[in-house]
């Protein structure tokens, strides 16, 4: 049975309410989004512990699944006013073919070879190398698979950094990937941060299906400590914002890996951190940057 996928363009002050609406009108399900996702403008859904809330972001995307007999002119017009809009918003709608969505999704993950010896593979996957180093991963609802650029940027770098007996911090780190790979390439203590708490319970199931060592915490229930190693795979606004912290949780000598920067922003991240780490030069890939500093 085809459903119908009915997306609007709003500002933040009136995506809510428009939302509660359409839900109230039927709605099967109704989702938001960054209108900025993967510009310069892009803005983190939570707000980080050195910063107010983000709160919702200025330009929204609505998505709402409507059943294949509704019809959209009439719900997005009985949505506007009953959100007290002033004018009916423009929209647009795609055909969606019933399909088994769970398999869909795994079907656009398969194993991920980051190195000879170091392999992401779904659960859902056998692994295409036994002898090799196979992180084993369900994302769940948290960032972090391997197939963006900066994680395989992050990962990378760990495989060829760690030698043994490290020290490692993964502050916002999703899914636990990273944590996991320093963990299974031989690094002593680890331990992740994250904001969300979706995040922190994917992680730690990932470390126990991976069969290692690893701590989770959201980041009011992180333990003061430091690392010699941090890694920060999120968002460049979030990352000047975090200089100051991150700076603190890296020992003197250590090292700090951040990705999730585009490349013309890497300088100015760089510029901000400057005070504590000197930089390398950066690695690019897909138009995305890592960048490595040692604490001065």
């Amino acid at each position: 049975m085809p459903w119908q996928s009915l997306r609007i363009s709003l500002d933040a002050s009136r995506a809510e309410a428009f939302s509660e609406a359409l839900m109230s009108l039927g709605a099967i399900s109704v989702s938001l989004e960054d209108a900025d996702a993967g510009s310069l403008d892009e803005t983190p859904i939570f707000g980080e512990p050195t910063e107010p809330d983000a709160g919702l972001w200025s330009h929204c995307i609505v998505t709402a699944l409507l059943e294949p007999d509704q019809n959209p002119a009439d719900i997005v017009a009985s949505a506007a006013a009953d959100a007290k809009l002033e004018k009916t918003p423009g929209w647009t709608l795609e055909t969606i073919d019933d399909q088994d969505w769970v398999r869909l999704t795994q079907s656009q993950f398969d194993p991920i070879p980051i190195s000879p010896r170091l392999w992401i593979v779904p659960t859902w996957h056998e692994a295409p190398n036994s002898e090799a180093l196979n992180i084993r991963l369900d994302p769940g609802l948290a960032f972090g698979t391997g197939s963006h650029p900066t994680t395989r940027l992050c990962l990378r770098w760990l495989d060829e950094n760690i030698k043994g007996g490290e020290t490692v911090l993964d502050y916002g780190c999703g899914s636990g990937i990273l944590a996991i790979a320093a963990a299974k390439l031989g690094a002593a203590k680890v331990w992740g941060i994250d904001i969300d708490p979706q995040a922190i319970q994917a992680a730690a199931y990932n470390a126990d299906i991976n069969a290692v060592s690893a701590n989770f915490f959201t980041t009011d229930q992180a333990p003061a400590t430091t690392a010699g190693i941090v890694m920060a795979n999120i968002l460049t606004n979030p990352l000047k914002a975090l200089a100051p912290l991150l700076a603190k949780l890296t020992l003197p000598g250590g090292h700090l890996v951040m990705s999730g920067i585009l490349e013309s922003q890497a300088q100015s991240v760089m510029e901000i951190y400057s005070a504590w780490f000197e930089f390398e030069k950066p690695a690019e890939e897909e138009g995305w940057v890592r960048l490595h500093g040692i604490k001065k």
